[in-house]
């Protein structure tokens, strides 16, 4: 792994090298995770600590309403963790009869929310510390009030021009009849209550007592489908991963309902198309990562839901090597094209990124999946409830289609890189369809072209939108953007300014004694360490 002395790329962030060390998208959560790990807390405490303080401090991207996906090294073995909620048990495809997609707002877009079942978990099998202790930064910063973050405050703007009408939203998130802006004070004291009552029942307020009793009673009050026997029968697996072997380092990934599987899919075909000979940031290795990926989301979309209801095209099936080497074939290496799905053989969001002197390594990611999600927030509660419904299919028979007690496709997915059975990197890279490739990107440039965490989050992104459609930052160079277009790509050039579609990369890679952290220059966050 190379650490250039000057980056290579429009960034003043140099690279985090430390014995402990702590990723996200927000510099006041990074330092609730620091805090844990100096009082003797472990990487999932640390990790825990920074998922709450991010409920109170980027409240445009997670919520208590939210969902977690986690992969996690323990010091002997690697885990993984859906904690995914379902759809409401009233929600059939009658109750969505013409809607042309699912709702992206309201209560109609909202499923039981994970992410509080999967700080009880995580804490109860793998963290050192006390469960109330992992709470009191996030405390501290909704009772007191913090100061609100420049990308955060214009993200929360538009949120609200958006969100302004929904139940409950205003009241919570529009003190004084707008957005908090940039360096103002925002107090959420209703969310700090409800995270004593989490912290100190371990979660069972959430989804058994007075909590889930107050989430039922505001959707009754609006007609909504969800209710406290949805909540009670919330419960979490433990997945593991599915993975995809590219020279001597393995990419991890959850299971679907997640996304994940693209990535895979994207990875295992690029092994047969000669990515490895290519010059990083150069037009061949923009068009061959470009075309994988969109081939890669093709089958995605076709194929992936809830495992439970994937059927008869399985995980299997969509990484069977042969398929993906036959799937490579028709790519060209000199022209963009339009993919559909192929045919198997049968046989959004905050991430952060954590790891301890122990040789504890977590890759962990918490989303409402829009923004504030539904916009639905319960009154005196500080719970902004998400709205992953919109992830479901309309589409009959499709094994995404929408479903009392089934879990929507999910965009949020951790990453974990592993070499010869050993923790090599957690990461993420926040922000709804741009996660799976952005997960490519991660591990080519930090696997295949040698670049440390801090100079391949800074590196200029790209994100497929639709067909021959591609957006590219303008800082790949304006001859690499032409390049592409001779080549049949439609390219949009959007500066992180412009679109949030970049999303936001956090990644802690091991090295020699320590760990090397990154956090992206698009977000607000930071890379910290001791």
């Amino acid at each position: 792994m190379h650490f250039p002395h000057s980056g290579l790329y429009p960034s003043r962030r140099s690279p985090v090298l430390a014995r402990n060390v702590v990723a996200t998208s927000q510099p006041l959560a990074v330092q609730a995770g620091l805090r844990m790990l100096q009082q003797g807390g472990n990487a999932v405490d640390a990790a825990l600590a920074t998922a709450m303080a991010l409920v109170v401090v980027e409240p445009t991207g997670n919520g208590l309403g939210s969902d977690v996906f986690c992969i996690l090294w323990d010091g002997h073995a690697l885990h993984g963790l859906n904690a995914s909620g379902r759809a409401p048990a009233a929600w059939t495809p009658e109750r969505f009869a013409g809607h042309r997609t699912m709702p992206l707002s309201g209560w109609d877009s909202v499923t039981v929310p994970g992410a509080v079942s999967a700080w009880v978990e995580l804490s109860q099998r793998f963290g050192k510390l006390p469960f109330a202790t992992l709470f009191e930064p996030a405390v501290d910063y909704a009772e007191r009030g913090y100061l609100v973050s420049p990308v955060i405050a214009e993200t929360w703007r538009r949120g609200a021009a958006m969100l302004k009408n929904e139940p409950g939203y205003a009241e919570c998130f529009m003190p004084g009849g707008r957005a908090p802006r940039a360096g103002e004070l925002f107090v959420n004291r209703p969310l700090a209550r409800s995270l004593r009552l989490i912290a100190e029942t371990k979660g069972e307020s959430f989804y058994r007592g007075e909590l889930a009793e107050r989430m039922d009673a505001f959707a009754a009050v609006h007609g909504a489908a969800l209710t406290a026997a949805d909540l009670d029968a919330h419960r979490n697996d433990w997945c593991g991963t599915i993975s995809q072997d590219f020279g001597d380092a393995t990419l991890h990934e959850i299971p679907p309902n997640g996304q994940g599987i693209a990535a895979l899919m994207a990875l295992g075909i690029l092994r047969h198309v000669g990515i490895s000979e290519c010059k990083v940031d150069s037009v061949d290795a923009l068009h061959l990562q470009i075309e994988a990926m969109k081939m890669a989301f093709a089958d995605t979309y076709a194929y992936v839901g809830d495992l439970a209801h994937m059927s008869p095209v399985g995980v299997s099936h969509l990484l069977d090597p042969d398929y993906l080497a036959t799937r490579a074939k028709v790519i060209d290496r000199e022209r963009a094209q339009a993919f559909g799905a192929g045919a198997p053989k049968l046989g959004g969001t905050v991430c952060l990124s954590t790891a301890d002197d122990s040789g504890m390594m977590v890759s962990y990611i918490q989303s409402n999946y829009s923004g504030f999600g539904s916009g639905i927030v319960v009154p005196e509660t500080g719970i902004s409830l998400q709205n992953r419904g919109h992830g479901f299919s309309l589409e009959a028979g499709h094994p995404n289609q929408v479903g009392g007690g089934k879990r929507p496709f999910h965009t949020i997915i951790p990453g974990f890189v592993t070499r010869g059975g050993k923790p090599l990197m957690a990461f993420g890279v926040m922000g709804g369809p741009i996660q799976a490739q952005g997960h490519v990107q991660m591990f080519l440039r930090t696997q295949l072209w040698n670049q440390d965490p801090q100079v391949a989050a800074d590196a200029p992104r790209w994100r497929c939108i639709d067909g021959l459609d591609v957006a590219i930052e303008p800082s790949a160079g304006e001859e690499v953007l032409t390049g592409l277009e001779r080549r049949g790509h439609r390219v949009t050039r959007e500066t992180p300014q412009e679109s949030f579609g970049f999303g936001g990369a956090q990644l802690v890679h091991a090295v020699d004694g320590g760990y090397a952290a990154g956090s992206d220059p698009r977000k607000d966050g930071q890379a910290a360490g001791f």
